[in-house]
């Protein structure tokens, strides 16, 4: 392969993979020019094969792929693995969303709470370019199974929840005037914890295929319920405490049982996620009874 389609392979993958949102950003990675940058993708974005905010047509990638030599196409490593790694990337965004989030709180830092909450943008770009990429894939394969292609979707949109909690505990820090006390701060550090382990579980059922993780994954979801209602007592004892006179302390009173309910719903998502790569693996359908009402 020439330097120059090796460039071009690595720029494509850049936008595949690392979501870069400008050019300046696809050179800065790469360690090129910018104009380098333009140059080699300007017939792909008039081809279309590059369109509007850097997103990339999955059959025009593999066509591409395979004539720079650097692409074996067989039934596991065409667009599944592609798409494999799109959610694997768009995890650990996620992980990075969560762990800025809660050192946030950790720090009253309303500085990294807006960052965090500026990286859900990226997480839903990721969504688009995935769910666009799965509708490749079934138009590419007619013989692929459509149901079991779209449960990708329902893994990327899982994430992308998950994405929209982190927004709520990066709120908590913007939204509020006081810093969580000490002892519930403690379950809310094993609440993050637990959650981040559970995220990890779960993408490891769902790619790796490590679906008889499920019971570890059900024991994680018991502890985090368990420290969820610890969390829950000290709160309602402090709140005896206090006066509700003042609206701002009752706000906090608020804003903390959001941030509470915030971790355990990553929790409980993270249990789905199994439940999705248990369908997808395995072939058991998932509970029809949504998990509040199990």
């Amino acid at each position: 392969m020439s330097k120059k389609d090796k460039t071009l392979k690595d720029i494509l993958d850049c936008i595949l993979y690392e979501n870069p949102s400008t050019q300046d950003e696809i050179a800065e990675k790469l360690g090129i020019t910018r104009r380098y940058v333009t140059q080699l993708i300007r017939p792909l974005v008039m081809d279309g094969t590059i369109k509007r905010a850097y997103m990339i047509d999955l059959k025009s990638y593999e066509k591409i792929a395979e004539s720079l030599g650097d692409y074996v196409s067989t039934q596991n490593s065409k667009g599944n693995v592609l798409i494999n790694e799109m959610l694997v990337n768009m995890a650990k965004h996620v992980h990075s969303q969560l762990e800025l989030s809660f050192d946030a709180v950790l720090e009253y830092d309303e500085d990294k709470a807006n960052k965090a909450l500026e990286m859900d943008f990226a997480t839903n770009n990721m969504v688009e370019k995935i769910r666009t990429s799965v509708e490749t894939i079934v138009s590419i394969n007619k013989h692929s199974e459509i149901s079991k292609s779209i449960l990708y979707n329902e893994i990327a949109y899982d994430l992308e929840r998950i994405g929209d909690y982190c927004g709520h505990i990066s709120k908590f820090v913007i939204n509020d005037v006081y810093e969580v006390e000490g002892n519930v701060l403690k379950k809310l550090k094993k609440m993050y914890k637990t959650a981040q382990s559970m995220i990890s579980i779960a993408m490891r059922g769902f790619v790796e295929g490590k679906t008889e993780l499920k019971d570890d994954l059900m024991d994680l979801e018991e502890t985090i319920h368990i420290i969820q209602s610890k969390a829950i007592n000290l709160i309602a004892t402090q709140m005896a405490e206090s006066s509700f006179d003042e609206k701002e302390r009752s706000n906090y009173f608020i804003y903390l049982f959001r941030l509470i309910k915030a971790f355990k719903r990553i929790g409980d998502i993270s249990v789905e996620m199994m439940d999705v790569a248990v369908e997808f693996h395995d072939n058991i359908p998932r509970p029809t009874t949504p998990r509040t009402f199990r």
